[in-house]
């Protein structure tokens, strides 16, 4: 079971939630980046590399039994802002295809470098399925 946390009196946030309480079993999602299954990158486009690290997240949920509604939190790390600024219209239209209108608690951060050098988002990612 999931529990949106919205404090009373705040804004409400667009594209994620403040905080998630859940009950079940954990799925932990390692950092998944923008190549297919094969660890092969088909683009170099940002909103591109967002889709495919998006599909790979899911592919690993649904391997341990989970759908992309039980993701209680995520952690996007990104080498360029401006590039992840410019691209948000098509980051949602790619996010909501793939993951679809459920906005778990979320972090963006900008990094220096991600490990594999035509990497421009990795996604890291936790689920609970509930018992």
């Amino acid at each position: 079971m999931l529990e949106f946390l919205q404090p009373e009196g705040w804004a409400k946030p667009i594209g994620y939630a403040n905080g998630v309480a859940a009950t079940g079993r954990t799925i932990f999602v390692g950092g998944q980046i923008g190549w297919n299954g094969q660890c092969q990158f088909e683009t170099d486009d940002f909103v591109g590399q967002v889709r495919q690290t998006l599909e790979n997240v899911v592919a690993v949920l649904k391997e341990g039994g989970a759908e992309p509604h039980h993701i209680t939190s995520m952690t996007w790390y990104f080498t360029d802002k401006k590039e992840y600024t410019e691209n948000l219209r098509g980051i949602g239209q790619a996010y909501r295809d793939v993951i679809g209108r459920h906005f778990p608690a979320m972090a963006a951060v900008q990094v220096v470098a991600l490990v594999e050098d035509r990497a421009k988002i990795e996604i890291q990612a936790t689920a609970v399925v509930s018992d």
